[in-house]
């Protein structure tokens, strides 16, 4: 039998617990398609005297992860620490300067610290491996990398964060406001005692800075990423949206066009015939449009123990089949340093949701700033009155820029009318 590749994980939480389940359950099958055994050697993780549901007896314990790196009965470095900087950084360092592959599912990481990582991997020859790192068990890096390496990415788009997904969901299905469902949420355990990072689009933003670098051959730009979460959204902006045949969804969306990037995380109207719109629960999906492939869509678990378990063993079967190329897709010296495009000339049709004074002429103040910052409205409804006795104000726009949006909502929030700040949403119209 062929020598086995052994493997030291920094993490045995629920993913690293997965991973060693799942290489113990499906050992014959992956030894097979690896052409040679995966085993897990050594392990760092805090708390020893945790029951993960995994037979650990014969795995080395070792309490400074980034001594993984050093063991002579470690092959390759798994590392599920998770965290931009700190530990999780300096073994990933570390594994790569002592000529070791590494498989990572830390996204936080990759967005800010990729660059260098992957040029450190490809100057010693080495994998570096993240298909983990983005949408779960969805097999996206492979399909960008691989499956649509000879396609012109136009966009990339989609929903990349289960906890939101989870929450508008369900808004929808009950009716309910923002709060009560978080709260849920973090009472089921579906988001984060502090959710910051899921909410407010910041993982998202992480995911989407990794797929842009693969789908257009640039530079990761973390910071020029335009991040809104989803706190701001009311119960009723899903009824609405669902009136007007639309699912609010938090999305990432990256373009690249005229030698600049755009990438940006926000909630936006998804008409109902549109697939991301089926995509509910804590489900991710991805849109990839290129030429000559067309549409391609891609959907399933985001996120625990077995997708993403997974997505990492899927990465060590590659690593034990010789398999090393350029993280990026192609060397980080031809990797292009895109400017980041402005959002002011993009085009689209936008909700906007105001909260007015219930008095005579607020809508004729409304409609003068509208047409004062050249917008026209397509559709506009009063649902009722918001919880302080304000009336409510639900428009779509026609066709404009979001330089001229911005405008009319810059003077209807100045406004003596307008008693609570503008809500806007873009309308995904692709």
């Amino acid at each position: 039998m062929a020598t086995a590749l052994r493997i030291g994980m920094a993490g045995l939480g629920t993913v690293g617990a997965g991973v060693v389940k799942l290489l113990a359950d499906n050992e014959d099958l992956i030894t097979r398609r690896a052409g040679r055994p995966i085993v897990v050697t050594a392990v760092s993780a805090r708390d020893r005297s945790r029951n993960r549901g995994v037979d650990l007896a014969s795995i080395a314990w070792v309490d400074d992860a980034t001594a993984l790196a050093a063991r002579d009965d470690v092959d390759v470095v798994v590392e599920l620490v998770g965290g931009a900087d700190g530990p999780a950084l300096t073994l990933a360092r570390r594994t790569l300067e002592r000529g070791k592959p590494l498989v990572t599912a830390n996204k936080a990481m990759l967005a800010h610290h990729g660059l260098e990582l992957a040029a450190t991997a490809e100057a010693a020859g080495l994998p570096l491996k993240y298909e983990a790192a983005v949408a779960g068990g969805i097999p996206i890096i492979k399909a960008l990398v691989e499956g649509a390496a000879a396609n012109r990415i136009a966009r990339v788009y989609g929903l990349m964060n289960g906890t939101c997904n989870y929450i508008l969901s369900r808004m929808e299905a009950e009716g309910l406001d923002f709060g009560p469902v978080l709260a849920d949420a973090q009472a089921l355990g579906f988001a984060e005692a502090d959710p910051s990072f899921d909410i407010d689009g910041i993982d998202t933003a992480h995911k989407l800075a990794i797929l842009a670098a693969l789908a257009f051959g640039s530079r990761i730009d973390f910071a020029g990423v335009a991040c809104e979460g989803i706190r701001a959204i009311s119960a009723t902006d899903i009824a609405q949206a669902a009136a007007l045949g639309f699912r609010i969804k938090l999305v990432g969306l990256a373009e690249a066009s005229d030698g600049a990037l755009f990438q940006r995380v926000h909630p936006a109207l998804v008409p109902l015939a549109h697939p991301l719109a089926t995509t509910s629960g804590p489900l991710n999906a991805v849109v990839i449009e290129g030429d000559p492939v067309g549409r391609l869509f891609f959907q399933g678990r985001g996120a625990g123990e077995g997708p993403t378990a997974s997505a990492v063993v899927a990465d060590l079967i590659d690593i034990a089949r010789g398999d090393v190329r350029q993280p990026f897709g192609m060397p980080v010296a031809d990797l292009a340093a895109l400017p980041t495009a402005a959002g002011a000339d993009r085009r689209g049709r936008y909700y906007i949701r105001l909260t007015v004074a219930d008095r005579p002429g607020v809508l004729a103040e409304i409609t003068a700033a509208l047409r004062d910052a050249g917008v026209s409205i397509e559709r506009l409804v009063q649902p009722g009155v918001s919880a302080s006795g304000d009336a409510l104000v639900v428009m779509v726009t026609h066709d404009a820029s979001e330089g001229q949006v911005a405008d009319a909502l810059a003077r209807m929030a100045a406004s003596p009318a307008c008693t609570a700040r503008p809500v806007m949403m873009h309308i995904l119209d692709f």
